[in-house]
């Protein structure tokens, strides 16, 4: 039985498992959701990001969860928290991938909420990012949605190809 880390009106968010590798595919093998990173994985691609997210579990306690529907308990997406490489430092990221059917109805968002209230109140982070290719407008979009404005610009060089992103931060608010 899967535990739930976090829920919210429509979602639960819970670690990702072998057998959420179909529902992951859905989400990494899909050309145009995956335009953000030059392309649709393969089979292996898709495995070593599933992967990588147990790994991360293990070694931070977090990585990118399973976004869940609780009307129909189907795994539409993925949104998370996790470290990432920003020019010579480490951030901690708000990360999110959908199926490209459940675009534009507020989960990407609503998700990614939840992860920015974790990162503040469970793990005591200070500030939280969302790296994002300057063509990605959705998820630019969604980070905005979140309380984050931009505060960086960096070229990374991914798959072949030089890609800008934007460095989107909100900050903890300290009393």
């Amino acid at each position: 039985m899967e535990t739930n880390l976090l829920e919210t009106e429509r979602l639960y968010l819970r670690e990702m498992n072998q057998s959420d590798y179909m529902a992951l595919s859905l989400i990494l093998q899909d050309e145009e959701t995956m335009q953000a990173y030059n392309g649709a994985f393969t089979d292996a691609e898709t495995q070593d990001w599933l992967d990588r997210q147990i790994k991360r579990y293990e070694e931070y306690g977090f990585g990118l969860w399973a976004v869940v529907l609780k009307e129909t308990n189907e795994m539409i997406g993925q949104c998370g928290l996790t470290m990432q490489p920003w020019c010579d430092k480490q951030v901690l990221e708000i990360g999110y991938l959908f199926q490209r059917r459940y675009w534009h109805q507020g989960y990407a968002t609503e998700a990614a909420r939840a992860c920015k209230e974790y990162a503040f109140t469970q793990l005591d982070a200070d500030r939280v990012c969302s790296i994002i290719r300057d063509t990605n407008i959705p998820s630019q979009n969604v980070a905005l949605r979140n309380g984050m404005t931009i505060t960086e610009t960096w070229t990374k060089h991914y798959r072949g190809i030089d890609m800008p992103h934007y460095l989107f931060t909100a900050v903890r608010a300290r009393i």
